[in-house]
Parts: structure tokens; C-alpha cells; sequence
């Protein structure tokens, strides 16, 4: 009698719940991009082509001559020839597992760094991490923009500043439907205006190459290589490790791999994911040929500012005035390429962070100006001037994340076979913290941070950055070895179309049942608000006593994660 009551009041509860309601935000797919949620194929009917153009579109960002300029003239010539040669081959190969996997089960950077030994929770940090990339990001690249509006315009830095910020807010509202249309398109006159520049110096001043291949630095006194100087070069370029993640964003929209496309597909995965770096470490280069170039002109304060390389070497065929305006027009072209991916991917970091921590979800939107609101606090308070600073300390995080991250696809997944060889990224399958990303990324920043800041010598602190990247790969297949990987899935999913079985629990009593379910094609309707979506996205939940979605999973706050203490 008591079991048959209990039973009631189960039934009852699951009828009377009521269906959670989303704001006009979330439900428009268009803005939101499946934010929080595996990218079904019914969004995906973009080409291998058109998803490789708009993430490579993104990475027109003029940091990369502002970071080559700041370590030619840091650390001179060649010590930072090797650093970025050395970084460029770094960031390459650990980009290859990311970039595979996430186009393999179309998940965003969160999503893949849950499932990839860090938990549910685990990656809450690492969306904090992700999300400060992508200010800091956005700060440096809107300054380089504002330095633009000013000198054309005359504002003042502060009002430019703001400028830099709102003309990109209403690109970045739509999403990867807008993206697409923009990066590509923007993309032929993006490449023009790049590589004209260098035709017209080397033409028109060929010595300028010779003097560079001999630079030694602002100083004079970088003409020799140094380990020390080399290792210090390499913690500023390895910040952009991370860039990965923003390529990952868009690779979630490729389509699914088949016979017919694999040629295509490995080749577009390549190209938009690691193949970033290619292009990236030319720019650096760039920037630190044309940083050589300019120093007598503009002295050691403005050498490394995009704007002052690019107004004078196109000065240097043009009139002064119509030098001006056609740099400024590269230099806002290229930090609107970019920073519609900044603030893009910050708004789906912020997402993920409040969705864990909160359970609210209003909309990536909001998080939007969440992430340009921070940007723009840190370009008022003069983050250009502390470049070098900043993403030196910045990559210590960023290199332990990703190395964690990759540490874990390529040896316990590829290699040793340890824990699940699929991505699993749903809260009803994971434990809230899985040992082997998450504790190994913890100890690796620390670790690096320490000798980041002298704790253990010169030639570490160095190389602190190369410290926080060896370190994952030595403790992630050594905590997941101990671990006997029990921390990966918390519970087996049991979906299936077109029934599911249920176990509801509730005051330790358990009743067995067979729900039936709503299914549309491949998709099946959530439980909790009553949406169809794929089978990839969807879990067996007793708390609504049957399937229930990623997100409405994510947000659900009084389950106390019952369905993982099921017998």
C-alpha cells in the first residue's frame, strides 16, 4: 500500500510539473546557435567549404602583427624567428585532436573539454579560462581598432574605444547565420589589403629585409640567439593556444563525415582548425618585419601598433592622406573579422559557466554584453600597454588547459584506451569532477605559474609556459592510470528509439516502467519543455520520468542528480 501511494505521488509530481518556458532568445536558433548543446544536422546544411571560410575568416585579427612587432622588439630578430616558428608547430599538432573531435560530434570547446577528463563541473573552470581568452582578446584587438577611429578621426581614445565595441555588438547578435555571409565575403578584400603592404616596403626599400634579419630588438642588444629570451618570446606567442577553441566554435557545423565528403572534410577540418597557426605565425613574422621597419620613424612606444606599420607602408607608395584612410580600412576590416568571433565565443563560454553555476539561461545574448562589457573595461584601463605582461602570465593557464585537454584525446583515448572513445558531454552521464583533466590542469598552472614568477629559477621562468604544456602529459595518463578511469561516465545512457525504460526514484523507492515517447523523425520531445530535439542531445531522466534535453538538464536545480544514485 505504501509502495502503491509512493508510486502516486511520483505520477503525481510528473503530471503537475510544469513545462519549463525559454525566453524569446533561446528559442530563436538563429541567435542562439545551439549554445549550450550539441549542433544537430538539421542546423548543419552549411558546406565543408563555407564553415573552413568563416572560421578561417576570424583569424584576419591584427593582434598577431601587434605580438610579432612586441617580441622583435622585445627579444629581437632571431630569438624571435625561433619562438614563433617553435610556438606555430606547437599550437599546430595539439589543434589536430581538438579540431577532430569537435567536428566529429559537432560540440563547442566546453562541451569537449567536459567529456575529456574534466567533468561536469571540472570545465566550469575552464569556461571561466576560455572566457577570459576571449576579452582579453577582444581588448587587444578593439584597442588596435580604436587606435585606428583616433588617428583618423581625431576622437579621443576613450570615445573610440566604445566605437571599437558597439559596431561589432549587432554581428556577433546573429551568429554563425550571419558570420558565414560576412567572413566570406570580407575575406578576398581582407587578403588584398594584407599582403600589399610588404610588396610595397620590399619594393620600394629592399633593404628593408636585410635590416631585419639583423635586428637587434629595441635595445640593439638582441642580435645573438638566448635561450633565455627565446623561452620568454615563446610564453607571449603560446597566449594563442587557445585561439583553438574559437576555430572549434565553428568546426561544430560541419557536416557529418561520409565516404562521399572525407577528403573534403579532413581537409576543411585541417585548414579552419590547427591550420589557423599557418597563417598566424606569417603575420607575426609580418608584424615584426614591419616593426624593424618603422622603429627609427616611430620610435619603441608605436612601433608594434598595427596601425602606425600599416599607414606607413602603404605611405610609402600613397599620399600621406590616402595612406591613412586605406590602413584604416584594413585595420577596421580585420578587428570587426575578429572580433565578431571574440565576442561570439565569449557569449557561448559565459553560457556554459552560468548555466552549471546558476541554472539560468537567458539567452547567449546577454552573455554577449556580458563579454564586450568586460573588453571594453580592460581597453579603458590600458590593457595594450601591458601586452607582453599579460599574455605572458595569460598562457600559463591557457597552455595547462589545452594541453590537459589534448593529453587526454591523443593518449588516454587514442592510446591506452582509457575511459569512453566517444565525447560524452551531457551532466546526466558525468560526475561533477573528473580527476584526471581537471586535477592535472590545476597542478600543471600552478606549477607553471610558480616558476612564472621566479620560483624556481631563470631558465624555468623562461620557460614556465613549456612547463605548464609537458606537465598534462605526464600527469593526465598517470591520475587516469590510478584512477582505473572510474571518474569518466557517471551512468551509462540508455536512450533509445523509439522506447525508453524509466526507473523513477524517489524516497529510496524505485518503480520500473516503460514510457512511451514522442518521436519526430530522429528527434525526441523533452520531457521538461517540450521541444524535439536529436537523440545525441537528450538523456533518460526519472526525475520527469522520461527523456529530457542537454540544456533543460543543465538547468534543472532541485534533482540533486538523482538518476546517478539509480542501482
Amino acid at each position: 500500500m505504501e509502495i502503491q501511494n509512493a508510486e502516486a505521488r511520483i505520477d503525481e509530481r510528473v503530471i503537475t510539473r510544469k513545462k519549463r518556458t525559454f525566453s524569446g532568445l533561446v528559442n530563436n536558433p538563429v541567435m542562439e546557435d545551439y549554445a549550450l548543446r550539441y549542433a544537430p544536422r538539421s542546423f548543419r546544411k552549411w558546406s565543408e567549404f563555407a564553415v573552413a571560410s568563416t572560421a578561417l575568416g576570424g583569424i584576419a585579427y591584427m593582434a598577431d602583427f601587434a605580438i610579432g612587432g612586441s617580441v622583435g622588439l622585445s627579444f629581437g630578430f632571431l630569438n624571435s624567428l625561433y619562438a614563433i616558428i617553435t610556438v606555430a608547430a606547437i599550437i599546430f599538432l595539439t589543434g589536430i585532436p581538438i579540431a577532430y573531435y569537435s567536428a566529429k560530434y559537432n560540440i563547442d570547446m566546453d562541451l569537449l573539454t567536459r567529456g575529456a577528463g574534466f567533468g561536469y563541473l571540472g570545465s566550469t573552470l575552464t569556461s571561466i579560462i576560455y572566457a577570459s581568452f576571449t576579452f582579453i582578446f577582444f581588448s587587444l584587438e578593439g584597442s588596435v581598432m580604436a587606435q585606428a577611429i583616433t588617428l583618423y578621426f581625431s576622437l579621443p581614445i576613450a570615445v573610440s574605444y566604445l566605437l571599437a565595441v558597439l559596431i561589432v555588438i549587432p554581428l556577433a547578435m546573429y551568429g554563425m547565420t550571419l558570420l558565414n555571409r560576412f567572413q566570406v565575403w570580407t575575406q578576398p578584400i581582407w587578403l588584398i589589403l594584407m599582403i600589399a603592404p610588404f610588396t610595397i616596403v620590399l619594393t620600394k626599400d629592399p633593404e628593408a629585409f636585410s635590416r631585419w634579419i639583423h635586428f637587434g630588438g629595441a635595445t640593439g642588444m638582441a642580435t645573438a640567439f638566448s635561450p633565455l629570451m627565446f623561452g620568454s618570446a615563446m610564453g607571449v606567442t603560446l597566449s594563442l593556444i587557445a585561439q583553438i577553441g574559437e576555430q572549434a566554435d565553428y568546426l561544430r557545423f560541419m557536416p557529418d563525415k561520409t565516404a562521399k565528403n572525407r577528403a573534403k572534410w579532413w581537409w576543411a577540418v585541417l585548414l579552419a582548425g590547427p591550420g589557423w597557426v599557418i597563417i598566424g605565425a606569417f603575420k607575426q613574422l609580418g608584424g615584426s618585419f614591419l616593426a624593424s621597419w618603422i622603429f627609427p620613424l616611430v620610435g619603441n612606444v608605436k612601433a608594434d601598433e598595427p596601425i602606425q606599420m600599416f599607414t606607413h607602408a602603404f605611405g610609402a607608395l600613397f599620399p600621406a592622406s590616402a595612406a591613412l584612410t586605406i590602413a584604416t580600412i584594413f585595420v577596421l576590416l580585420s578587428q570587426i573579422k575578429i572580433n565578431v568571433t571574440n565576442a561570439y565565443s565569449g557569449s557561448l563560454s559565459w553560457s556554459n559557466f552560468f548555466s552549471r553555476v546558476l541554472h539560468f539561461h537567458p539567452g547567449r545574448v546577454v552573455w554577449l554584453f556580458l563579454n564586450v562589457g568586460i573588453a571594453l573595461g580592460l581597453m579603458e584601463f590600458g590593457v595594450f600597454g601591458f601586452l607582453n605582461m599579460i599574455l605572458g602570465f595569460y598562457s600559463n593557464v591557457a597552455v595547462a588547459w589545452v594541453g590537459a585537454v589534448v593529453a587526454d584525446l591523443v593518449i588516454n583515448k587514442g592510446l591506452l584506451k582509457i575511459g569512453p572513445s566517444y565525447i560524452e558531454f551531457k551532466r546526466a552521464h558525468l560526475y561533477r569532477f573528473n580527476p584526471v583533466g581537471f586535477g592535472s590542469m590545476i597542478i600543471s598552472s600552478a606549477i607553471s605559474i610558480a616558476a612564472y614568477f621566479d620560483a624556481f629559477g631563470a631558465t624555468l621562468q623562461a620557460f614556465s609556459t613549456l612547463l605548464s604544456l609537458a606537465l598534462p602529459f605526464i600527469l593526465v595518463p598517470t591520475i587516469a592510470l590510478a584512477t582505473k578511469g572510474r571518474y569518466y561516465i557517471a551512468r551509462e545512457n540508455t536512450l533509445s528509439l523509439p522506447q525508453l525504460p524509466v526507473r523513477p526514484t524517489l524516497h529510496g523507492i524505485t518503480t520500473n516502467r516503460i514510457t512511451s515517447i514522442d518521436v519526430q523523425e530522429e528527434n525526441i520531445t523533452c520531457m521538461s519543455c517540450g521541444f524535439p530535439y536529436e537523440i545525441q542531445d537528450m538523456s533518460n531522466c526519472p526525475l520527469h520520468s522520461g527523456p529530457i534535453c542537454s540544456l533543460c538538464c543543465s538547468l534543472e536545480a532541485t534533482c540533486h542528480d538523482q538518476c546517478k544514485k539509480i542501482p
